[in-house]
């Protein structure tokens, strides 16, 4: 490739981004050589430096090696901002690109776009505008770091538009495209596969639940984090719940008395395994974001353990529903469920698979070869 083009850096640190940046890559390879307009660098931040949380993304969805590992590592926030922050901005000052593309909410997002800002280098949010409201969760405070020092807001839903219109941003700098999550989601529907665990446990479709907690505030107290799983395992009437424990989950689990007999803890799943889990599943539990999206498109019921969502169309168009942290709340819903009430749910707009390429088509617009804003 061309080293006249203009070059511009994708930023991944954790595992929610890698399925929100595999789209964009592809979208960028799929140009025939001498048709192409820009470069790109792709930045592993290594916020998530666990094989299974991280490495096998890059063979599971074909995305190439990273360019630069900065090999952050663990730490506490502001441990792992700093680290990002200081280790990019020597990347950049060595070899400045045109443009940092930064997707989702993790740290790694803020970290990289404000190294980029303040070396003059604008940046684009993949998932711009999305707000929960609560303060309490990191990530609300990563995107709204984020979006205040935006250049250009690629959005997932007219309800992130909106958010950004209220905070004065103009609309030449809001680009609708959907959501590259679910692209990468619908390209590897056929791809999904049963995790080694299925028949030993002898799973079947619609025959078990799928659970995932790793929020602060249902897996930080251990007595509360008890008496949800109490409640889940009891309103399962039996049903197996598959539960993959996120490492944050992990330390306070091991500190619990007895579980429920129908719960089955199982290590953290790569993508393709979990997502065939999430597929069969008679419902999802989780305090996940990004989780209720892809119940959304695969028409799965969903019980969101939140108080708020940053992702509302999950709610009024979807299948999500939110339950809080309370689990008496959990009986009730799963009652709904047994009984065939839950509802259908529908596709949000431009959650068709073609995001990546909406991206692509404005970033070489804005910022390809002969583009007004790049010289």
């Amino acid at each position: 490739m061309s080293d006249t083009l203009p070059l511009i850096d994708i930023i991944a640190g954790a595992r929610p981004n890698f399925m929100k940046i595999a789209p964009i890559l592809h979208a960028l390879l799929a140009r025939p050589e001498p048709l192409r307009r820009l470069r790109h660098r792709l930045v592993h931040t290594g916020q998530h430096y666990d094989a299974r949380m991280s490495g096998a993304f890059f063979t599971q969805l074909n995305i190439p090696e990273p360019d630069v590992n900065l090999e952050v590592g663990s730490g506490t926030q502001a441990e792992q901002t700093a680290a990002i922050m200081t280790r990019y901005e020597k990347i950049l000052l060595d070899r400045p690109s045109v443009l940092c593309v930064v997707v989702g909410d993790v740290t790694s997002t803020m970290a990289c776009a404000i190294a980029a800002q303040k070396l003059c280098i604008p940046v684009a949010h993949v998932e711009g505008g999305i707000r929960s409201g609560d303060w309490s969760m990191p990530e609300e405070i990563n995107r709204m770091v984020t979006d205040a020092i935006t250049n250009h807001f690629f959005t997932t839903s007219r309800v992130a538009n909106d958010n950004l219109r209220r905070l004065g941003v103009m609309e030449s700098r809001i680009h609708f495209v959907g959501n590259t999550m679910i692209d990468t989601l619908l390209a590897n529907l056929n791809r999904l596969r049963p995790p080694e665990f299925w028949e030993p446990m002898g799973l079947t479709p619609g025959g078990y639940f799928l659970l995932t907690l790793h929020r602060p505030s249902n897996v930080d107290d251990g007595p509360h984090l008890s008496r949800l799983l109490m409640a889940i395992g009891e309103a399962a009437r039996g049903v197996p719940v598959v539960f993959p424990v996120h490492p944050r989950t992990v330390r306070m689990l091991s500190t619990l008395g007895g579980l429920p007999e129908n719960l089955r803890p199982v290590e953290p799943q790569p993508y393709l395994e979990f997502n065939h889990l999430a597929r069969h599943a008679k419902a999802v539990i989780t305090d996940s974001g990004g989780i209720t999206e892809e119940t959304t498109v695969l028409r799965v019921p969903c019980m969101t353990l939140r108080n708020t969502t940053e992702r509302p169309e999950t709610v009024t168009t979807g299948t999500n529903e939110l339950l809080g942290t309370d689990p008496e709340r959990i009986r009730p819903a799963m009652d709904r469920l047994f009984a065939g009430a839950w509802k259908m749910g529908g596709i949000p707009e431009y959650w068709d698979g073609h995001s990546g390429e909406r991206i692509v088509a404005i970033l070489e617009r804005l910022y390809g070869a002969d583009s007004p804003l790049v010289g």
